[in-house]
């Protein structure tokens, strides 16, 4: 699952671990080799006398939201391979360049998911967070996808249904457990197909891209600027294989491998959430509060000792800081097992929230904990809620976390981000696992990845194996020969997109260039690297790729 840091990138698309590992709505992908050797074929210059329409429509735009922003609705084809059987409508977003300076274009931005809203991400964040310099010289412009948010949605279950499903164990233990899986499963298939049935073929990455092209044409901009985290940049490559020759600048930042196969995915992903678990677990053996380092968070995890309460303040991330105490004794391997240990415990006897018939099981637990690994801003709340739930036997810290991750409001009601997250990411690749069997199977080789996550982000790949569509996609290299230069961005310990990912994409990528950050964290630009920022900041500005295999912290 997998958005930003403000608000935090989830990433994902395929590979059903992607859109964050715990939850039960990671979709899989394709089996198979792990890498495809086929490239991805670009489409005519020349647009279909039947599209016409679509590319010379006139957007009629209205204010809305908040002062300075303007919204219309886009017509595109339902299908383009039919275009004469229907349409659907988009929603899309502006805000225009403030100046001083000239005018250079539109800038698209999209966070990720798939399913995360681009006007949400716009209106609360980049058309006001992004560089003054870049908001002076470009219109701030985002389109929600298809049955995304705004954009004809995806439904699938309501809220009390979503709580159960988020509930499921996707640990299971036995043959009971798993039927019950599969039973969740299915009911959200059945759910999805019950409510959404005329959209749900018709979500996939390379339609959202087409998408893409026609409001660049409606906007009066020749080429395509675009930035695109997570998710996001497997969309923005994806366009650039289509119409190479319309690419503008684009920034890809949280680089998806588009050459994998699900499963390769899936395994570099848990790897990628080990890794960044690892980071956390460094971090926080050397404060005074962690509750998986010394005697309090060993007998946490065996629910026998209460007491340690958390510490704010001091530091990056918050606690006591490096050099004020700490449990220098305990390894992170440890660290992984105390961790592993709790939720064994909350699968067999979870604990309380606050929130009436939801209680903190493994399952949801999880959710909190891996959400908190998108961004080292949220480990000092990671710890606060870890502290409480192992010492305490208060769950609504992990709650909170989870329920951010899942964009469940407090009135009970969900974002259509799962939706749509488990509709494109089914429709674009087969199935990773067709039965629990290969799963079963499979399990090794993933808990190998990660002790801690391998075992729950394996059972999340399967649910895609009983979707009520059949996929149209397959893993492919994106090569886009004759584009413009594209900045490829690689954080070397993100924890959804793992930099392998982006060092493939931009070798990929005919004119692929990689920035690499050297950190900790989802996505790179705008999250604190001056280095970053100023390199991207002057490829939007003067259309200066920087150097390719240059390196930040």
């Amino acid at each position: 699952m997998c958005t930003s840091p403000r608000p935090r990138r989830r990433a994902l698309r395929a590979a059903g671990t992607l859109l964050t590992a715990a939850g039960l709505l990671i979709s899989g992908c394709s089996s198979g080799s792990s890498t495809a050797e086929v490239s991805m074929a670009a489409l005519p210059k020349s647009t279909p006398q039947a599209l016409t329409p679509y590319y010379a429509q006139k957007l009629g735009w209205r204010e809305c939201g908040a002062p300075g922003f303007e919204c219309a609705t886009m017509k595109a084809p339902l299908d383009y391979d039919k275009p004469d059987a229907g349409e659907i409508k988009l929603a899309v977003s502006r805000k225009k360049a403030t100046g001083p300076g000239q005018r250079i274009g539109s800038l698209l931005v999209n966070p990720g998911g798939p399913g995360g809203s681009a006007i949400g991400y716009l209106q609360a964040y980049a058309a006001l967070g992004y560089p003054a310099s870049v908001r002076a010289r470009y219109d701030m412009v985002a389109i929600d996808p298809r049955g995304v948010a705004r954009s004809e949605p995806v439904e699938c279950l309501d809220g009390k249904q979503m709580d159960a499903y988020t509930q499921t164990d996707v640990t299971p233990d036995n043959t009971r457990e798993r039927d019950e899986l599969v039973r969740a499963y299915k009911k959200f298939a059945a759910g999805c197909e019950a409510r959404s049935a005329r959209i749900l073929p018709h979500v996939s990455t390379v339609e959202a891209a087409r998408d893409m092209d026609v409001l660049r044409s409606v906007l009066g901009d020749e080429k395509l600027t675009y930035v695109g985290a997570s998710y996001g940049t497997f969309l923005g490559a994806t366009y650039a294989g289509l119409y190479p020759d319309r690419v503008g600048r684009l920034v890809l930042d949280g680089a998806m491998d588009p050459s994998l196969s699900a499963r390769a995915m899936n395994e570099d992903q848990t790897a990628g959430f080990e890794t960044a678990f690892q980071s956390f677990a460094k971090d926080c053996l050397k404060r005074t509060d962690c509750p998986l380092g010394g005697a309090a968070g060993a007998a946490g995890a065996d629910g026998e000792v209460k007491g340690g309460g958390a510490v704010r303040g001091g530091g990056p991330s918050g606690g006591d800081g490096p050099g004020a105490g700490g449990h220098p004794a305990v390894s992170t391997a440890t660290a992984g097992e105390r961790l592993k240990a709790f939720f064994r415990k909350l699968d067999e006897n979870p604990i309380p929230t606050g929130s009436p018939g939801r209680e903190l099981g493994e399952a949801l637990a999880t959710t909190g904990v891996i959400a908190a690994m998108y961004d080292e801003g949220a480990w000092p709340q990671l710890r606060e809620a870890l502290t409480a739930a192992m010492n305490d036997k208060d769950g609504k810290g992990l709650l909170a976390l989870s329920d951010s991750y899942y964009e469940r409001s407090s009135d009970g009601r969900y974002a259509n981000l799962m939706f749509a997250n488990a509709a494109v990411n089914c429709l674009d690749l087969p199935p990773s696992f067709t039965s629990p069997d290969e799963v079963a199977k499979a399990l090794p080789a993933f808990e190998k990845a990660s002790s801690v996550f391998g075992d729950g982000l394996a059972w999340s790949a399967l649910n895609c194996a009983y979707w009520p569509v059949k996929a149209t996609g397959k893993a492919h290299r994106i090569e886009a020969k004759g584009a413009a230069p594209i900045v490829v961005v690689g954080t070397t310990r993100d924890p959804a997109t793992p930099y392998r990912w982006a060092q493939s994409l931009a070798a990929q990528l005919d004119s692929g260039t990689l920035l690499t950050y050297d950190g900790d964290g989802h996505t790179a630009y705008g999250r604190g690297s001056a280095c970053i920022d100023s390199a991207i900041n002057d490829y939007l500005l003067k259309g200066t790729a920087p150097r390719d295999g240059k390196r930040c912290s």
